[in-house]
Order: structure tokens, then C-alpha cells, then sequence
């Protein structure tokens, strides 16, 4: 069997299973079973495809066809331009979460101008948030907490092969229940779960059946950790601090109105994703 006699087959056969992007997943999966890159497939159509290395190709097609997601199968998701290691212990991040790192290092820029930022993350899962933000600020001190010992192992280690441990505390715990109030932070920022009970239900079986439900599921209306989130936040930002975060569908609304109903922050800014839904909500409190 050639490499593009395997491209082919692994691309038809994840096409009939109705999984999306076929060639691309069978490029990355054919690429990982040879142990070599895209670009050097392309290179190598006609070359042979051993035995070991088509044995392992068909496992890979089966457990995708099954609806296993490619990047646990793989180990690795590219995040801000960082590889990190992720797999059933952590939720897959997403691409719209960029906007809130951009969002992050609008307002980290100013304060790092003039002091060491001091940053608390809830719920980081891998890391990705906290890391890519190490990586673009290099004074800067970031607490990141999850619930979940098992994914502060996951993001521990992507912040060790990342090179940024010594910029993060991991800490577990349930949102701000580990700190003290009084005002330690100059941004609080999350990606918190906020799928209702109804939309865990609709999930596609890759997210429902693999990903960790636990960082998928904010209640019965998706809203249960914002509640918690708008209300003791302001208890333990600075002055003039910042609370920066990520929103699904038709939430904005309704975020917006918990932040100005508590009065502890001036009117919040709502910023758009590249599909033009309100993805991130970012507010001042007030001196």
C-alpha cells in the first residue's frame, strides 16, 4: 500500500462514518503512524506504507470512526501557537478561547508597564489560558485552579515542557474558595463550564461521550458558575481590576446584566468571535 493508497482509504472510510474533515484527519493520523510530518506525506505519495505503520493507521481510523476524538488519539492540541498535551483528563481547547488570551494581554500590557501583573485563572484545565499568557508576559504572576487534581497534572506538565512553571501556581480548589478576599488581583479571568442541561444532551458524541462533563456543564441554564463568578469576584480584584470572561451562545446577555446588577463594576465591554457571536465579556470594577 502506497502513502496516497492510505490517505485514500482512511479519508473514505471516516467519510462514510460521517466524521467531518476526513482528509485532514486522515492526513494527521497517517502522518503519526509513519512518524513523519504533513509536508513530508505530500513529498512521499507514492511510497510504501509498512506493515506496523498500516496496522496502526486502521486502529487510529477505527477509534475515530467511533467518535473518539483526533486529539486525544493524537495527545496534543495547538493552542496560541503552543503544542499541549491533552487527553481525556482535560477538555479539548478551542480556537474562540484565543479571543480571550487577545483580550487578556490588551489589558496585562498596561499594567505590566508599571507593575508585575498578578493574575488568577478559574478552572484552567490544561493550561492553555494561563500558559499562553506566561508565554507573552514574561514579569507576571498567574494562579491557575481547577476542581480537578487529575487535570492540574495535565496542566502542570504542559507548563514544564512550555518552560513557564515558574510563572504559575496550580492550586486546587473550586473557584475563589482557596483565596482570601481582599483584593490580591489585577485580573480574574475564566472559561467556565456554561452548557445547560439541555445543550449537554444535544452534544455531539465526541464532546459527550470523551470530554470530561464536569468542564462542560453549567447547570440547568448554563449560567450556575457565573452567578458565583460575578458575585465574589469583586471581593478579590484590586481597584480598578479586571474581570475578563468567555460566554457561549445568547449568554452575553444575560452576563452583562448580572455585572451591572451587582454595581461593582463600571458598564462591561462584550467582544465578538470571528463568527460574530458575543464570546467574551470583559468589566472594570469600580474604584
Amino acid at each position: 500500500m502506497t502513502i496516497l493508497e492510505a490517505l485514500n482509504w482512511a479519508t473514505d472510510h471516516l467519510r462514510d462514518q460521517g466524521i467531518d474533515n476526513p482528509r485532514l484527519d486522515a492526513e494527521l493520523m497517517l502522518s503519526h503512524s509513519m512518524h513523519l510530518g504533513r509536508e513530508e506525506l505530500f513529498l512521499r505519495l507514492r511510497g510504501r506504507v509498512i506493515e506496523e505503520e498500516r496496522k496502526t493507521l486502521e486502529s487510529l481510523v477505527r477509534r475515530r470512526a467511533s467518535g473518539e476524538p483526533l486529539q486525544y488519539m493524537l495527545g496534543h492540541q495547538e493552542f496560541w501557537s503552543i503544542d499541549l498535551k491533552v487527553d481525556p483528563r482535560v477538555l479539548i481547547p478551542r480556537p474562540e478561547t484565543e479571543h480571550l488570551v487577545e483580550e487578556a494581554l490588551s489589558i496585562l500590557v498596561k499594567i505590566s508597564s508599571q507593575n508585575i501583573p498578578s493574575v488568577l485563572e478559574l478552572g484552567t484545565g490544561s493550561g492553555a489560558i494561563a500558559i499562553s499568557l506566561a508565554k507573552e508576559v514574561r514579569n507576571i504572576f498567574i494562579v491557575a485552579t481547577d476542581l480537578s487534581e487529575d487535570a492540574l497534572m495535565v496542566a502542570r506538565e504542559n507548563a514544564k515542557r512550555t518552560g513557564v512553571c515558574d510563572r504559575i501556581r496550580f492550586v486546587k480548589g473550586d473557584l475563589l474558595g482557596p483565596f482570601r478576599s481582599g483584593g490580591a488581583f489585577d485580573l480574574i479571568l475564566s472559561n467556565p463550564p456554561y452548557l445547560s442541561d439541555s445543550e449537554i444532551r444535544d452534544l455531539s458524541r465526541e464532546a459527550k461521550d470523551h470530554e470530561p462533563v464536569m468542564a462542560l456543564s453549567g447547570g440547568e441554564d448554563g449560567l450556575a458558575f457565573y452567578r458565583r463568578l460575578v458575585s465574589q469576584a469583586p471581593l478579590y480584584l484590586k481597584e480598578e481590576g479586571w474581570l475578563l470572561l468567555e460566554v457561549g451562545i445568547h449568554q452575553a446577555g444575560h452576563v452583562c446584566g448580572m455585572i451591572e446588577a451587582r454595581g461593582h463594576f463600571q458598564k462591561p465591554a462584550r467582544i465578538k468571535d470571528l463568527s460574530g457571536i458575543e464570546r467574551v465579556m470583559k468589566a472594570q470594577r469600580r474604584e
